[in-house]
């Protein structure tokens, strides 16, 4: 029998599970045991458990079939748990290091009490810590353990369940359970707390809990849900009708509900504008109904609400409520003045335009910061022109940019009045960025982000750790994030790092990348003209290298001899390069550039195009990995400087453990490589596979449908992804030719 078990529901939290499982299962402490309950979860929390059950046989999941909520999830937990302690934590919040054996440890000096209280702080998305409010009522500052008559103050700690350690045979005895609905901790803190004979403390932050900015407590929302709070009080009043040697704690749990109740009253964003008399009178009947003889009504302010749930002065009330809510208006106007006078500096002309009407059938797209019809939102472009031919697709495009925007597509430029008119009036707004901030989100108005890659350097609020890595403003980024409404992602990888470092409140669709669509849907044909169209002859190999941008340093140093590497390699090799290269000006450059065997593509408009003519891909940490591994061919990872890279821009996950295929830390090494042919051998396919497998996850050849259908047709339902093992891939350049020779 393990010393814990720790319950760990989910639902929802695929962003934050793996988190949270790492807290628990890094310890350093080993004797216990997590029930995790997958409480029918729609994203990937459930096979997120299962991954770790499968490394970890401390980890034991179950998959509920119906979501039943959070405290009956915590009852099929406790059902299968076989520990002599319980413990729960929430599946977005984290254990602090050490903290299982402190919690142990702390059990055996306090005699086994049947409940051990400890601490915790909440945790801010932007890299805030906030101490328990009433962290000083855990000193232990008297017996190592106590009944709650010893320490009454205990009852106004936060009622939650997840900063405690239960005895098992205690729970057990008492016939504790977690009943449905909102606010489901309030009854059993309660009436634990009050039946427990031994009690214990531990002063030190356990649990770290996480407040989530996109709005992650259900608690927060607006719902008639929360008339379960009166539900909850009626079984602690039926508990303590059932145990009278309790009696004592009837005015305290009074006192306790009727707070509670005008907590619900009084936050905004919790009770609908119709429902709130409903909610008064029946608070104003439990009050009435359960009054223990000789209250005392609190003083001041709070009393005087006491005073009216008594009397059921709803009308007092709401004009109390009313004037509270005149004086947060006035402050919102103030501030709305504020943000009217920051907007008319975009010009008069934005602000007319936002008066007039959406266009339902107005379409604006952009891709990398305007500077090219490329990427993502060119495939989902293409799509909708073949989906919904009705709706009008316009591109932005800085000055600079508009000779290169290919025949046949509609544009306007980035500054313009006609594109200030399209960008306000335009139902739908694509990007794979994010648009400036000068940009206001009109009701109405769709954003659709589609991301350029799958990370593995770290993105978003993630990036605070390494400062050298950028110096944007987080707040002004999140501000940005808020105008989205649908994130796009090619595996649940991506899902679940979005998610977390771009906290907002969008829909992720798990399409795949409609970037990507060629390079399973490509024909040989398509990979010949690709090839034809960089000059590249029949049988010649041509190997793509896209080295990343590394923003520590002041300039690009380059990290491979590419003369050299030319020379090594043969006549019969050309190398494209992709990047901010410069050669220099000697005979010998200049003679392979002329030949074909150095081919800069650094400017080429569709880098889909080179991922089909290629024969196979060198990179280091670019991205370009991700979605060259669609196609099953060679990748090669050059990686000289992975120790400095990680360290200084921070990845997600170590490429020298888990690359696409055969990894060279020196240039010597990536010539043998090439020259032996063990890029493409046996071990390299292996690793080729389960990357593929992983992250090339939903790319099947259908995401620019996928996203069509979603969002501008309005389809609830993504059409099903083609199994791994049914899908296909554009032919290799060998097989292309072999096929038009055939032909």
């Amino acid at each position: 029998m393990p010393k814990l078990s720790l319950v760990v529901p989910a639902y929802k939290v695929q962003a934050y599970l793996a988190e949270c499982l790492d807290s628990i299962l890094e310890q350093d402490f080993s004797d216990f045991e997590v029930i995790a309950v997958d409480d029918c979860s729609p994203d990937a929390s459930g096979a997120i458990l299962d991954e770790y059950a499968e490394r970890d046989p401390r980890v034991h999941v179950i998959h509920l079939t119906e979501n039943v909520g959070l405290g009956r999830a915590r009852n099929v937990g406790m059902e299968k748990a076989t520990g002599e302690y319980l413990l729960f934590l929430d599946s977005d919040d984290t254990l602090t290091e050490g903290a299982l054996r402190a919690i142990a440890g702390r059990l055996e000096a306090a005699g086994d009490p049947e409940i051990l209280v400890y601490d915790y702080a909440r945790s801010y998305w932007d890299g805030r810590v906030r101490p328990n409010m009433r962290a000083a009522l855990l000193r232990p500052d008297g017996p190592e353990s106590f009944p709650l008559s010893e320490r009454p103050q205990l009852l106004d700690l936060l009622q939650i369940v997840w900063n405690k350690a239960y005895r098992r045979d205690f729970v057990l005895r008492m016939g504790l359970s977690f009943p449905p609905g909102y606010y489901e901790d309030a009854p059993w803190t309660f009436c634990s707390m009050i039946s427990a004979e031994h009690i214990a403390l531990l002063d030190r932050v356990c649990v770290m809990y996480r407040q989530r900015r996109e709005g992650g407590n259900i608690l927060k929302t607006v719902s008639r849900k929360h008339f379960d709070v009166f539900d909850q009080y009626g079984r602690v009043f039926a508990f303590l009708d059932a145990h009278p040697e309790l009696d004592q704690w009837r005015g305290p749990l009074f006192r306790k509900m009727v707070d509670h109740y005008l907590t619900v009253l009084t936050k905004p964003g919790r009770l609908p504008q119709n429902a709130r008399a409903e909610f008064f009178r029946r608070a104003s009947a439990d009050y009435r109904a359960r009054l223990p003889k000789g209250f005392a009504r609190p003083g001041g302010n709070l009393g005087h609400k006491y005073a009216m749930l008594e009397r059921g002065s709803y009308l007092t009330m709401a004009g109390a409520l009313g004037a509270v809510k005149l004086r947060q208006a006035v402050r919102r106007r103030a501030r709305t003045t504020l943000n009217q006078s920051k907007r008319n500096a975009m010009g008069v002309f934005y602000q007319s335009q936002l008066k007039l009407p959406l266009d339902e059938n107005l379409a604006l797209f952009s891709a990398y910061w305007s500077r090219s019809v490329s990427c993502n939102p060119a495939a989902i472009d293409a799509e909708l022109a073949r989906l919904a031919p009705n709706v009008r697709r316009v591109w932005a495009v800085q000055a600079d940019a508009v000779d290169r925007v290919p025949a046949g597509h509609e544009f306007v430029r980035v500054g313009s009045r006609e594109y200030w008119s399209v960008l306000a009036r335009a139902k739908y707004l694509v990007n794979n960025v994010n648009f400036a901030d000068s940009v206001v989100k009109r009701e109405g108005q769709i954003h659709l982000q589609t991301h350029h890659g799958t990370p593995l350097k770290t993105m978003g609020l993630d990036q605070r750790k390494y400062p050298a890595s950028t110096n944007m403003s987080f707040d002004k980024l999140l501000e940005r994030c808020d105008r989205w409404d649908y994130s796009l992602s090619s595996n649940r990888f991506s899902t679940t790092v979005w998610e977390r470092v771009y906290p907002c409140s969008y829909v992720s669709l798990e399409t795949g990348y409609p970037r990507n669509d060629i390079l399973v849907n490509a024909t040989a044909e398509d990979v010949r003209r690709a090839r034809a169209s960089l000059e590249l002859a029949d049988g010649t190999r041509a190997f793509l290298y896209m080295p990343t941008h590394r923003e520590y340093q002041a300039g690009f140093t380059p990290s491979l001899d590419l003369v050299r590497l030319a020379d090594e390699l043969g006549p019969d090799v050309t190398l494209m390069v992709r990047g901010h290269y410069f050669y220099g000006n000697s005979s010998h450059v200049e003679e392979l550039r002329r030949s074909g065997r150095i081919v800069d593509v650094s400017g080429h408009p569709r880098v889909e195009e080179l991922y089909l003519a290629a024969d196979a891909l060198i990179t280091d940490y670019s991205s370009a990995m991700f979605d060259y591994a669609v196609l099953d061919r060679p990748v090669i990872v050059y990686a000289s400087d992975w120790d400095i890279y990680s360290a200084v821009r921070g990845t997600y996950f170590d490429l020298m453990k888990e690359p696409p295929g055969a990894v060279a830390t020196s240039q010597a090494e990536l010539i043998r490589l090439l020259e032996s042919g063990e890029y493409d051998g046996p071990e390299a396919a292996r690793y080729r596979d389960r990357f593929r497998r992983r992250y090339c996850e939903f790319d099947d050849g259908r995401a620019a449908e996928r996203v069509v259908r979603r969002v501008f047709l309005g389809e609830e339902d993504l059409l099903p992804l083609v199994p791994f093992a049914d899908r296909h891939h554009a032919p290799t350049p060998p097989q292309a030719l072999e096929s038009l020779e055939r032909a």
